[in-house]
């Protein structure tokens, strides 16, 4: 899927770091521009929300973004991970995907990609990336490792019905959804599609994906700081 910018796959600035929020990861009006409604947690979760980036497609359409839940993560590193610090790391990434046939772009001059839930499911996969760092790597080796797990969240989200994949049924709007569901040493990942005409996808990390509940978003601007 073919986007100017992501709304998952950001390389954290230092490998131990908190996740230092840019601007535009705060900035509300790309949402207020998606044609399409926003997932996040439902209100039975009643921890901190915030904003983080929508995804463009080629035509400057707003394609995808993310919201997150609980505690901001900063970057794991197996090196410096602990019991008191892996207990701090209590998060879910919501990640919503417009549903969107083969199209052509706004200029007329080439198709933009479908999007699907391998769609939703990659960008989740990544997204979870970007919060991890093996900590005994050398920094100089940081790009081509992200590049090889990124190449991997790809080809298993390409492939959701083999074995790395479980279901998971939960709740979307009040309604039973069947999810496709992994786990990871780094957190897990899931991704489905709802009524709504969009599909989700969501990751984490100490935070279980038994207990969540998806619903759209009444008022974006609430998770905004």
């Amino acid at each position: 899927m073919e986007t100017t910018s992501s709304a998952v796959a950001q390389a954290p600035a230092a490998e131990d770091g908190p996740h230092v929020p840019s601007a535009a990861r705060r900035t509300v009006d790309g949402y207020l521009r998606a044609p399409f409604p926003w997932y996040g947690l439902d209100e039975a979760f009643t921890g901190p929300r915030w904003l983080m980036q929508v995804g463009l497609a080629a035509d400057g359409a707003v394609e995808h973004g993310s919201v997150g839940h609980g505690d901001e993560p900063s970057v794991r590193s197996e090196y410096a991970a602990g019991a008191d610090r892996d207990a701090k790391e209590k998060f879910a990434v919501v990640v919503t995907v417009a549903a969107n046939p083969v199209r052509r772009s706004a200029d007329g001059t080439g198709l933009l990609e479908a999007t699907s839930v391998s769609s939703a499911a990659w960008l989740a996969g990544v997204g979870l990336l970007s919060f991890t760092w093996p900590g005994q790597m050398d920094h100089s080796l940081r790009d081509d490792w992200l590049e090889q797990q990124t190449e991997t969240a790809w080809v298993l989200a390409d492939d959701l019905e083999g074995a790395d994949w479980s279901t998971l049924s939960l709740p979307v709007d009040g309604v039973p959804t069947p999810f496709h569901y992994r786990e990871s040493e780094f957190g897990w990942v899931l991704a489905g599609s709802t009524r709504a005409g969009v599909h989700v996808g969501a990751y984490g990390r100490g935070m279980s994906a038994y207990g969540l509940g998806f619903a759209v978003v009444k008022d974006i601007a609430a998770y905004q700081d």
